[in-house]
């Protein structure tokens, strides 16, 4: 029978989980010799998850009996170990290499580097997402506000990808960026104009920007006192644009192969647009405008023009 590259790997990771117990029975000598030469053993996912993972566990400081010495040089190959990974394959290895370097300041500005390093050309938006998110679980914002940025540069949402995975990171951004200062939000706003082309993902962002001042609002949620950013200026002004625009180009490319049922989902679209537009100061002109434009693009479509010239005149 043949067996599935499932499979396939899950014997593999029991066969290295088995060497590293058997270096576990040798002693301290034995586990330091596997992570010395790990890139002839292991893959480099492997030697993080699961070798270094396991060196660095207390139930092997407690089986080993080791003193603090030998838990320190243990744990410094351990590291070595990680680091290499992380610079053979960042993709998969840097995350773990930040976490196993987290109590060892040079370790981790490594790892960190290294993340840098590896974020234009060897890793995916999600990834960056990920270990951004990271970073500021571990008490770094403005690292991890940088990671997000470089994230960014590597997503592209396109009108109709209202349900995108992304776009729970996309709002992560955003909130972290308005929390850490006018700046910060002021410098990602042009990323995600240039990478989110979804009117809803975009409305929804304009939305919570305006509901508090950029800095004033922590990350544990505590509101102070402040001045709202105006609509009319850079960058909300920019953000504002883009999801109008967005909204007209989405209801341009949905009228081209609408069918009747979904004529009053549109409806409601039109109305969640109409909600942004008038966000500006000329929205209710602009609205109008859009919605004659629409009556005499589309005046073909007799049954769905009548219906929004009764919701919308």
């Amino acid at each position: 029978m043949r067996m599935t590259l499932s499979t396939l790997n899950w014997r593999r990771r029991e066969m290295v989980r088995w060497l590293v117990t058997c270096a576990t029975e040798v002693g301290v000598y034995a586990l330091d010799s596997i992570m010395q030469n790990w890139f002839t053993l292991f893959t480099p996912t492997e030697a993080t998850s699961i070798v270094a993972t396991t060196v660095m566990s207390n139930s092997t400081i407690v089986r080993l009996h080791l003193d603090c010495h030998q838990q320190e040089k243990l744990a410094g190959s351990a590291r070595t170990l990680a680091l290499q990974c992380a610079m053979k394959d960042p993709q998969n290895c840097a995350l773990s290499a930040l976490t196993l370097c987290e109590k060892d300041h040079i370790a981790f500005e490594t790892a960190y580097q290294i993340v840098l390093d590896a974020a234009t050309t060897g890793m995916s938006y999600s990834q960056l997402f990920t270990i951004a998110r990271y970073m500021e679980h571990r008490g770094y914002p403005m690292r991890a506000y940088k990671l997000a940025t470089l994230a960014m540069t590597h997503l592209n949402l396109s009108y109709n990808q209202d349900t995108h995975p992304a776009i729970n990171d996309v709002l992560w951004a955003c909130a972290l960026s308005h929390s850490l200062g006018k700046n910060e939000l002021a410098a990602i706003i042009p990323l995600v104009v240039k990478s989110v082309k979804c009117a809803t993902v975009l409305s929804d962002i304009l939305r919570r920007c305006t509901l508090t001042t950029p800095g004033m609002v922590g990350l544990h949620g505590r509101r102070n006192s402040g001045k709202l950013m105006s609509l009319d200026k850079a960058p909300l002004r920019q953000l504002l644009d883009a999801t109008i625009g967005a909204y007209i180009n989405t209801t341009h490319s949905r009228l081209t192969h609408i069918s009747p049922r979904h004529y009053s989902e549109f409806i409601e679209f039109l109305s969640k647009a109409r909600e942004t537009f008038l966000m500006a100061h000329d929205g209710h002109i602009q609205f109008t405008q859009f919605i004659d434009n629409l009556k005499q693009i589309y005046k073909g479509k007799k049954k769905l023009m009548m219906l929004v010239r009764e919701r919308f005149g």
